[in-house]
């Protein structure tokens, strides 16, 4: 195939990049920060990952998604505990301002947030 990102490779990782925010490039538009994959040897297609700023705008998005489109402002309690819980599975904390973020997304305080953190700390086991 000519084009790289007509390669059955291209095809078959287009939903993962899609899940974290990647995009395809021909491998000879590749940066040097670029990840080149290889298929039989051969280079086949370069990803460019995401800049690590909006990672978390793609989890809160994908929480939205979770919860029946439903704005995250207007999820109930438990919902937004639950939304606190995986967004920490998922290491939306470890981002610069991510508990602002999450804050302002959900509608409730960084305190709120916080104690949402703290009582999933308090009732995980092992």
């Amino acid at each position: 195939m000519s084009d790289a990102l007509e390669h059955p490779l291209a095809a078959a990782i287009k939903p993962l990049l899609e899940a974290v925010g990647a995009t395809q490039v021909a491998v000879g538009e590749a940066r040097p920060d670029d990840v080149v994959l290889e298929w039989d040897g051969q280079a086949a297609v370069a990803v460019r990952l995401p800049h690590l700023s909006s990672a978390l705008d793609r989890l809160l998005a994908e929480m939205t998604r979770q919860f029946d489109g439903r704005p995250l402002t207007e999820l109930d309690r438990w919902e937004k505990q639950r939304v606190v819980a995986l967004l920490e599975e998922r290491g939306a904390f470890t981002v610069r301002h991510g508990v602002e973020t999450v804050a302002s997304a959900l509608g409730v305080s960084r305190f709120t947030v916080y104690n949402y953190l703290n009582r999933q700390d308090g009732t995980k086991t092992g």
